[in-house]
């Protein structure tokens, strides 16, 4: 049995993006427009909220939502 595959805050969020592109949205809807930026290269989530003072636990939560949690390793 796998386990579910699922965003942490130690992910890069470029990595995220690549893989789960409904995330998205999440992103942008945070005020993270980090599609493209040169820091979302090595930026993890939680390097991220801390600079936009934004509620690490909430964005985890919508950043899982949105990938539906159904790929298994």
């Amino acid at each position: 049995m796998g386990k579910e595959l699922k965003i942490t805050k130690e992910m890069v969020i470029e990595d995220i993006i690549q893989k789960y592109p409904k995330t998205t949205f999440v992103f942008l809807d945070y005020g993270l427009h980090c599609i493209g930026c040169p820091l979302a290269q090595d930026e993890t989530i939680e390097e991220a909220v801390k600079v936009h003072q934004i509620n690490l636990q909430k964005l985890l939560e919508d950043l899982n939502k949105a990938t539906n949690n159904k790929q298994k390793l």
